[in-house]
């Protein structure tokens, strides 16, 4: 059976390390005055077909607290590392120049206490954060945002196959970034009360 054996130089990042990424920055404040300050980030499953484990992908993405919006996310059969890594890259890649730093917020799942995720993250000096072990509610809005997802496809929609299923996926993550206005956030969607913020800082 092959086993992973991390080597010398991740045992050591991961030895200096571990209170960081042990640490619970967000504590449930789900608020903020400013966009990319705070992101959340989480993992949960779909299905397809008859729902059986051989029918069930995993879908991921980073949320924005400040706006609700879906900032970059990503749709699998295998939930690896690199399937959270890859989004995550691509958020840190996009992300305007800002002055103050960014904190990422997760569970404790294996792919967020990877050394390929909290290395990427030291290493754009991003703040890592995460909830207290099987305490869900330390990630109550992204909880509820795929909650939003999911009833605007798999729970009310019937997929024959998972690039029917993703396909879904991809047109309910534009409708809810660019179409679906939010009382809280003054009757805007997300990308817009994102686009009005940049605005007010220009």
């Amino acid at each position: 059976m092959y086993c992973f054996q991390p080597s010398d130089t991740e045992v050591q990042f991961l030895r200096r390390h571990c209170r960081t990424y042990l640490t619970n920055r967000v504590n449930r404040r789900f608020t903020t005055d400013r966009p990319y300050q705070k992101v959340l980030t989480d993992v949960t499953e779909v299905r397809w077909g008859s729902g059986t484990m051989a029918e069930r992908a995993y879908f991921t993405a980073y949320i924005d607290v400040y706006s609700g919006e879906i900032l970059t996310w990503n749709i699998d059969i295998h939930p690896t590392v690199e399937f959270v890594t890859k989004p995550l890259d691509e958020l840190l890649q996009n992300r305007p120049e800002l002055n103050y730093r960014m904190t990422i917020h997760s569970d404790q799942g294996f792919q967020y206490q990877n050394y390929e995720y909290v290395s990427r993250l030291k290493t754009n000096r991003v703040f890592q954060s995460m909830s207290r072990k099987a305490t869900c509610l330390d990630n109550a809005m992204a909880e509820s945002i795929f909650h939003i997802l999911k009833v605007g496809t798999v729970h009310n929609n019937h997929y024959q196959s998972y690039d029917e299923l993703k396909s879904a996926i991809t047109n309910y993550v534009y409708y809810y970034n660019n179409k679906r206005i939010k009382t809280k956030l003054a009757g805007r969607t997300p990308v817009q009360y994102r686009n009005l913020s940049d605005q007010l800082a220009a």
